[in-house]
């Protein structure tokens, strides 16, 4: 059996698409045959302590390592924790799970002890290193020494080889489960719970409200609809903690839009998110940068009706007019006037769409595309390289 040690910075139960995509794609290597050794980061543990947690899944064990305050420190004892977990039941590669720290730590350490390593760039990343006060050696090195590389979309992989030169980073886009998102009817007893009624026009949003998603367009267009019809902003999810001075600040200048929004706060389970996805009559995703946003897969399978800006790979997902819509980034300050024409076409044209959404996540964005890439990913460069012993 081969042994993987994934490293990532977050993991479930964490919050996030970052901790959703290493959940999943650790799950999906497991179910390959290897033995997955995740090592995932945590203030909870003690610093430079490992817990273990139980998975329940064969060929899957979760560790967390406590973190100290800076990295300084707590890169060097994650080292000592993994040469110590490589003593005890060697691996033949080391997957990190975005570039840094998790795929600096995994190519240094594969090439200090001659393994396989493999990246996986997922979008903020890389845009967080390329510019200051990012560490632009760092990434270059990691992705110039990284045995293979996937990228999240086209778009990020052609980032990729505009920085290092490489063509041949493997794209593996997000993907939701079908069964979890799904249309159903909605849930009456959740619309009377969140005090939506039914004339009311739902807009809606899903994950984490920041700025880098759209959070100032959101609310300006929250603003200008309410004053023309009744209508609820629906956040599926929660905001940043310094995103929640703007949010009461926009709460004491407009008081009548601020009294329409509902935020859920975390919902922990696929379930409850697509439960209240039913209720949605239009979502809306007017991000500023991306990689490729789980929260839009997820409303596209369950026939919503989605807006989203240009950002990314979500030009790889909607084709306008098709199976969705999009709107330039630098149009977001329009995205009121391309909302009001969505909802002035014919109810069987926004139908249409619809399906046709929900179609292309069943065709392109589902977990067996994912899990066929993965196995030819492990099968044509990676675990059956022959290794050099040390």
């Amino acid at each position: 059996m081969q042994n993987i040690l994934f490293l990532t910075e977050r993991y479930p139960p964490d919050i996030g698409g970052l901790a959703a995509s290493a959940s999943r794609i650790s799950h999906a290597l497991a179910s390959t045959g290897c033995r997955v050794d995740v090592l995932v980061w945590s203030r909870q543990v003690e610093a430079g302590q490992l817990m273990k947690e139980e998975t329940g899944v064969p060929n899957l064990r979760v560790q967390r390592v406590g973190m100290y305050r800076q990295w300084d420190m707590t890169m060097p004892a994650t080292m000592n924790i993994i040469e110590w977990l490589h003593q005890e039941n060697p691996y033949d590669m080391a997957w990190g799970h975005y570039i840094f720290p998790s795929g600096f730590l995994a190519v240094w350490f594969a090439k200090l002890k001659n393994l396989f390593s493999t990246v996986s760039a997922r979008g903020n990343d890389l845009d967080k290193e390329v510019f200051p006060p990012g560490d632009f050696s760092r990434l270059k090195w990691t992705l110039d020494n990284a045995d293979s590389i996937t990228a999240v979309s086209e778009e990020m992989a052609h980032k990729i080889k505009v920085l290092s030169g490489r063509g041949d980073s493997v794209v593996l886009p997000n993907v939701v489960n079908p069964d979890d998102f799904a249309p159903r009817p909605a849930n009456a007893q959740l619309r009377s719970h969140l005090n939506i009624s039914e004339n009311d026009l739902v807009l809606a949003f899903s994950g984490e409200l920041r700025e880098k998603k759209g959070m100032r367009f959101l609310l300006e267009t929250m603003r200008t609809m309410q004053a023309e019809r009744p209508t609820k902003l629906l956040l599926i999810g929660d905001a940043r903690a310094q995103q929640k001075a703007a949010l009461q600040l926009f709460a004491a200048e407009h008081p009548e839009a601020a009294a329409n929004i509902i935020i859920t706060g975390h919902l922990a389970s696929p379930h409850l998110v697509s439960e209240h996805l039913q209720l949605v009559d239009l979502y809306l995703q007017p991000s500023l940068f991306e990689g490729m946003p789980n929260a839009l897969l997820e409303a596209m399978a369950c026939e919503k009706v989605c807006m989203a800006s240009d950002a990314g790979g979500i030009p790889e997902v909607i084709e306008h007019g098709r199976n969705g819509f999009m709107v330039s980034r630098a149009h977001l300050n329009h995205l009121h006037t391309a909302i009001v024409e969505i909802l002035e076409m014919p109810r069987e044209d926004r139908t249409k769409i619809a399906r046709a959404a929900r179609k292309t996540i069943l065709e392109k964005f589902c977990p067996r595309e994912e899990e066929l890439k993965l196995k030819m990913l492990l099968s044509s460069n990676g675990l059956r390289r022959p290794l050099q012993q040390t």
